[in-house]
């Protein structure tokens, strides 16, 4: 365990916790500029940074455009959504102006790598700028965003706001790490088997997985991209999750999975109303849907949840999955389903970096580089025990054959759509996690829905829903149909206001 010599309560910062609606009021109101705002946060950032690495790359422009949007702020012209809102983007998610390391030491320059740079914004990048966000900087990965910690990447590790001492979940851990410490308002994650979820859920915060295919992921480099990647609001409210989801949800044309993205049409923040949880049917976790058994106290703060969705008016039905096999039926799954396209996805990523160059094929990329991280011990050393390295290299313009995938996640999707349709459910609300937030040095963590909800592709919100005795965080996650973010948004909603189960982290500014 680390010994703090020097604890900061975070109190002097004057806008720690600070929502979406409260600094645009304070916009509006004259209270304070935008780049009184952002340099407050940079202030931040430079006290806590050195003892939780959250961040790779700070924007240097980042004064500047807080400037011009106080100047268009002033001028009267019309402004984004997120105008004015400091927001951090994970390390995977392509920025002009930054590199794309992948977290990976032989493609960091900083780290004596070579370098690799974008020429253009990722969509969901594009769509953040054009709602005036201010992208404070890039957070930290493990290496290929393949772990629950950032304990790979070339920058180090980066630590837990809320206890230095565990594990700050992965592969967003940056991400979540500079919310949830009060260095950004909001954050940009990214999944493909837990990767919102699980740093959301160690640092007390509200995350929201989306269903595959609603927020386009080209500019993102992938894992799965064809089957599972996702990318995601990291937030420490539900209403601030949902505004982020309103600016960065839907089709694109630069990415054709999102051709059946369905978003309502009032948004998501029209779903944040009154008693949301009211005469909702919800089946709870139980060992037909999976035979890992929460912690005694895992149950016992579940049971607390349970009480509170109880008191707002839901319905909970007990195992509403026993007697479908989903459980004896996953166990002969392959974790890493999925990745089957990973050669595909990647030699697409490294053209869509710059098109005009030739340059950027797997092959002459890791040969610039000096090495491959699918060799074994390192960082993807486990795709050697699953595919033919070699003829996917050969083959990575083609689209691998996706049928055992796809039969799998259409196998998936029958039980769950019958469990809905037989129990008449609304969704689903399981612990996230079924035991307390391991040690930073630990390299699994115990998760309740990784990765049936990442091969079906549904949707998941997670929330803090409180501490265990040591202080680690407890959360709760709703999920449920394709496209449902919105009811999921609602019912997360309605238990927030009543549960309230965030603390504000207190800050270590030395060990």
């Amino acid at each position: 365990m680390e010994n703090p010599t020097d604890i900061r309560t975070n109190k002097e910062f004057r806008f720690e916790e600070i929502t979406v609606e409260a600094l645009i009021a304070g916009y509006r109101e004259g209270d304070f500029t935008t780049v009184e705002v952002v340099q407050s946060f940079l202030d931040h950032i430079e006290r806590y940074e050195p003892v939780y690495n959250a961040f790779t790359f700070m924007n240097p422009n980042v004064l500047i455009e807080a400037a011009e949007i106080d100047r268009r702020r002033q001028a009267d012209e019309k402004l984004g959504k997120l105008a004015g809102v400091p927001i951090v983007i994970k390390e995977a998610v392509d920025t002009v102006g930054f590199p794309t390391t992948f977290g990976w030491e032989p493609l960091a320059k900083k780290a004596g790598g070579i370098e690799l740079i974008p020429t253009r914004d990722a969509p969901i990048v594009t769509r953040l700028k054009a709602a005036d966000a201010i992208i404070l900087g890039k957070t930290n990965i493990p290496a290929f965003s393949f772990a629950f910690s950032a304990n790979t990447s070339w920058d180090g590790p980066t630590y837990n706001a809320v206890n230095r001492s565990l594990t700050p979940g992965g592969s967003s851990s940056g991400t979540a790490t500079a919310v949830s410490g009060n260095m950004a308002v909001l954050g940009i994650a990214e999944e493909t088997a837990g990767s919102i979820q699980v740093p959301a859920a160690a640092q007390s915060l509200v995350g929201i997985k989306p269903s595959f295919g609603l927020i386009p992921s080209t500019g993102i480099t992938p894992l799965a991209g064809s089957t599972k990647d996702v990318v995601g609001p990291h937030a420490r409210t539900v209403w601030d999750a949902a505004i982020l989801l309103d600016v960065i949800a839907g089709f694109s044309a630069d990415d054709h999975k999102t051709i059946s993205a369905k978003v309502p049409d009032g948004g998501y923040t029209s779903f944040l109303k009154e008693n949301p949880l009211k005469g909702k049917r919800l089946g709870l976790y139980g060992p037909g849907w999976k035979s890992d058994e929460p912690t005694a106290e895992t149950k016992k703060l579940y049971d607390q949840a349970i009480k509170v969705l109880k008191s707002q008016g839901a319905e909970l039905i007990d195992d509403p999955f026993a007697g479908t096999g989903l459980a004896e039926y996953m166990k002969t799954q392959k974790f890493f389903l999925g990745m089957e396209s990973f050669f595909y996805d990647l030699e697409k990523y490294f053209n869509n970096l710059d098109p005009a160059d030739n340059e950027l094929t797997i092959e002459k990329v890791f040969q610039r580089a000096g090495r491959v991280p699918w060799t074994e011990g390192d960082a993807l050393g486990t795709l050697l025990n699953r595919m033919d390295v070699e003829k996917a290299i050969a083959h990575s313009k083609e689209l691998p054959d996706l049928t055992e995938f796809n039969n799998v996640k259409n196998e998936l999707l029958r039980i769950i759509i019958h469990v809905l349709d037989e129990h008449q459910l609304d969704g689903f609300v399981y612990p996230t996690l079924l035991e307390p937030i391991p040690e930073l040095q630990e390299k699994n963590i115990a998760a309740s829905t990784i990765s049936e909800i990442n091969i079906s592709g549904l949707p998941l919100i997670t929330l803090p829903a409180g501490y265990y005795e040591n202080g680690s965080p407890f959360a709760l996650a709703f999920w449920g149909r394709m496209w449902s973010e919105g009811d999921l948004i609602g019912m997360g909603f309605g238990y927030e206001q009543v549960a309230r189960g965030r603390r504000t982290p207190q800050l270590l500014e030395s060990v």
